[in-house]
């Protein structure tokens, strides 16, 4: 639940389409929801703007299930939901509280997408440098996305050959705008990139 959902709840008591009694129903288990095994937190969009990632790894196909069907009765709120480090085990109970969700083997990621709406500004580029990094971007990716931003990949892009990231500068350019200087720091650290480069101009090309 996000700030404008709450204000629409209060909104309805106060013209009189909401019981009283139905809106303490429905905002009862703010700001969290005591599963036993987890407290489910109803109120992380109204804090950060995003509702709570269940992180799959570690917990059982029915923990992961018993968050999700948390999270989806809560039927004023149109979140996306978000699972990381999942497989296909967890994933096999999810499919059965909600048709939309999906699973994306490649990065390990569920979601059920609640909603459309873009929120973010401008264009997040997710780009990876090798073929070996592209399921932890394709987790970055679809983050992105489901937390309501455009995001584009760009894979496979390399560092050793520049020309391979330069082959997408209208790209670049159209993302970073008038920024002069792009900070390029690679997922396996800077003591392998040193030596290589380490800044890129982005003139208007």
């Amino acid at each position: 639940m996000n700030q404008s959902e709450l204000l629409k709840i209060l909104e309805s008591v106060k013209s009189g389409d909401l019981a009283p009694v139905e809106a303490i129903d429905r905002l009862k288990h703010l700001p969290f929801e005591d599963l036993g095994f987890a407290k489910v937190d109803h109120h992380r969009a109204l804090r950060q703007g995003f509702a709570e990632v269940i992180f799959g790894k570690g917990k059982t196909p029915q923990q992961v299930a018993a968050i999700v069907k948390a999270m989806l009765r809560k039927k004023d709120s149109r979140h996306n939901i978000l699972v990381t480090r999942a497989d296909a085990k967890l994933f096999a109970p999810v499919k059965k509280l909600n048709r939309t969700a999906k699973f994306h083997a490649l990065s390990g990621v569920i979601t059920i997408e609640r909603s459309t709406e873009i929120t973010g500004k401008g264009t997040i580029l997710v780009v990876s440098a090798g073929t070996s990094d592209i399921p932890v971007a394709e987790e970055a990716l679809l983050t992105a996305r489901m937390m309501g931003n455009r995001a584009e990949p760009l894979y496979d892009v390399g560092i050793a050959g520049i020309h391979r990231l330069l082959d997408h500068r209208g790209k670049l350019v159209e993302a970073f705008g008038a920024i002069d200087l792009l900070q390029i720091v690679p997922a396996d650290g800077l003591e392998q990139f040193k030596g290589r480069v380490n800044h890129i101009h982005l003139f208007r090309f």
